[in-house]
């Protein structure tokens, strides 16, 4: 209301002073023409005319009351409201990272020791099958071994039989040669106790 009253006021005051600048209808004067004529030619431009100052300052004064109202009722509060909406945003990203960081550093640290776990797990395998394939080996060794021994008992006691036999198979052999050189010999006939006598004595010799 005030900004429209003062506009009316000023419409008046400028209405008023054409009114009693311009002529009367229907009358000519001619030096008064002239006059306003010249005036109006070399006139100052309206906003450096010092008779314009206290309407433009009232101007002034309304634009920047309004500005300052749409600033601080419209546009402030919504900037505040941006800057505040982003800060609680980035906040909430810096936690989530943050959770998301402690979430990563517990599972690396499981990890870590689950890896820790299944190396020594494996040590502890390869030890045991390290043992186990020793304590084999040593099985089996002593398992050969006793077959080896078995096998040379076995073949010694063979040989030892083959001797034997051989030897009995000798002596025989040598009866019956001593009988058939004694009777090419002698030409008669020697007992077998004494043949067998004869080659024990020449066997002990």
């Amino acid at each position: 209301m005030f900004v429209t009253a003062a506009y009316a006021q000023q419409s008046t005051t400028t209405e008023g002073a054409e009114a009693h600048d311009a002529p009367a209808a229907g009358e000519v004067h001619t030096e008064t023409g002239v006059a306003h004529e010249a005036e109006h030619g070399s006139g100052v431009f309206p906003p450096f005319d010092s008779s314009h100052f206290a309407s433009q300052l009232l101007w002034l004064a309304i634009t920047f009351g309004l500005f300052y109202l749409l600033m601080s009722k419209v546009i402030i509060p919504r900037i505040g409201g941006i800057l505040e909406k982003r800060h609680d945003r980035i906040a909430q990203d810096l936690d989530e990272a943050s959770r998301l960081k402690g979430e990563a550093d517990a599972a690396i640290a499981s990890y870590e020791q689950e890896l820790a776990n299944a190396r020594a797990k494996g040590h502890s395998i390869a030890d045991t099958a390290r043992e186990e394939a020793k304590s084999k080996a040593t099985a089996d060794r002593a398992a050969v071994e006793a077959e080896l021994t078995k096998k040379i008992t076995a073949a010694e006691t063979r040989i030892a039989d083959i001797k034997s036999k051989a030897l009995a198979d000798v002596g025989a052999i040598a009866e019956e040669t001593a009988t058939a050189v004694v009777k090419q010999l002698i030409g008669g006939n020697v007992t077998k106790t004494e043949i067998a006598a004869a080659v024990k004595a020449s066997a002990g010799n």
